[in-house]
């Protein structure tokens, strides 16, 4: 078989080498559920590359209420939200959501990336504008690729560069400006406020990618617009139930007409199955929890700042982070795949991040918080890691 996609393929060749130098870090199998502490191999391994913030994955009380919504509607709705997937309790999570971030209208679909490829191609109109921030998410980048757009990028949280992009556009085009609230792997937060002014200025529509802002930023953790007052001048905030909330699926929120429209022309969501009774209950578990007991998000950002502190003080290069999510520089994509190896030798689980993630020399460990870890356990992590990185030469 040699035809020219076999034999492309067939040049990819890092994995294998890898995996021959011991130091693959993907795809590794856990035999427990998402906790602070995971068993891998049959060893207990402390998990610092989870997004699951309020550490709700394991929850009892969304275990319960995803066990009671499968005795009630079983394990699919088997179709898309647009024919036969619509459920009484998706509609309920979309009224609950609506109240939560002071918006119009939602609608669920069945994953975050499924959301971003919708949205973003949907409102990409032919004879409109898409302006991204570099280092904007994959499912936002895809997203802007399936639309007929204009796609254009500013430098990252770069205000007078976003600026120079909405004055080349059109003045009466549509325009839809698509940042993250915190950026996932940096760790750091979209300044909205300002973002706001300039989309105002330039007759733009800005949404807000907030997978990584709800459960963390905020009031009670409604996220990166609540976080800077600006709720009601952000047209479209975007979530997920896969990082906070403790199961999978994703939404969109906005004002009605946009909805409506995004309804009944987004493809990922018509020809997509919808969310499943189980993932739908367990969010609207979660969201309870979160109103509920606010002492999380506290110990969670008590954690971050005191972990962040301490990777600084051992000598770690931690970037514009801002959140729990703490990047640790290392530049050496193989000295980053290096470092995951050897910490899971140690009782610690960490992810790489490397090109085309980041720039070639921009290779990292992504660190990341839940609220359920405790001060002992970021101890430990720091001393193991700081050992780790002087081994490698990283510092």
């Amino acid at each position: 078989m040699n035809e020219p996609i076999n034999e492309a393929c067939s040049k990819f060749t890092l994995p294998q080498e890898c995996k021959e130098k011991g130091i693959y870090p993907y795809y590794t199998p856990i035999e427990s559920e998402q906790s602070t502490v995971v068993k891998v191999g049959g060893k207990d391994v402390m998990m610092f590359g989870s997004n699951s913030y309020l550490g709700l994955s394991d929850d009892p009380r969304l275990k319960e209420a995803a066990k009671n919504a499968i005795d009630k509607y079983g394990t699919s709705c088997s179709g898309s939200r647009f024919l036969n997937g619509t459920l009484d309790i998706h509609m309920a999570l979309e009224r609950k959501l609506c109240e939560l971030l002071g918006k119009e209208e939602c609608v669920t679909f069945s994953t975050g990336m499924q959301v971003n490829l919708g949205v973003v191609s949907a409102l990409g109109f032919r004879d409109g504008y898409v302006i991204l921030d570099s280092l904007d998410h994959a499912s936002i980048i895809d997203g802007s690729r399936l639309s007929f757009a204009k796609v254009l990028k500013f430098k990252h949280n770069d205000l007078a560069s976003l600026e120079q992009k909405l004055k080349s556009c059109e003045i009466d085009k549509p325009k839809l400006i698509v940042v993250d609230g915190i950026y996932s792997m940096e760790g750091d937060i979209a300044p909205l406020p300002q973002m706001c002014d300039l989309k105002e200025k330039y007759n733009a529509l800005l949404m807000v990618d907030d997978a990584h802002g709800l459960g963390v930023l905020g009031r009670n953790g409604r996220g990166t617009s609540d976080h800077f007052g600006v709720t009601d001048r952000v047209d479209l905030i975007m979530g997920t139930f896969s990082k906070s909330f403790g199961s999978l699926g994703g939404f969109i929120a906005g004002n009605s007409n946009i909805i409506n429209y995004i309804k009944h022309n987004s493809r990922s969501l018509i020809f997509s199955a919808s969310m499943p009774p189980a993932n739908i209950a367990a969010a609207s578990k979660a969201i309870d929890i979160m109103l509920e007991e606010p002492q999380r998000i506290k110990h969670l950002w008590d954690l971050a700042d005191y972990a962040r502190a301490a990777f600084r003080k051992a000598g770690f290069n931690t970037g514009n982070s801002e959140s729990p999510i703490l990047p640790l520089f290392v530049g050496d994509m193989l000295k980053a795949m290096s470092v995951v190896h050897l910490a899971l030798d140690e009782g610690i689980f960490v992810t790489p991040v490397i090109p085309p993630a980041v720039p070639q020399n921009g290779s990292m460990i992504r660190f990341a918080l839940m609220a359920t870890h405790t001060f002992e356990q970021v101890d430990i992590a720091v001393e193991k890691l700081t050992s780790i990185f002087k081994k490698l030469e990283i510092f």
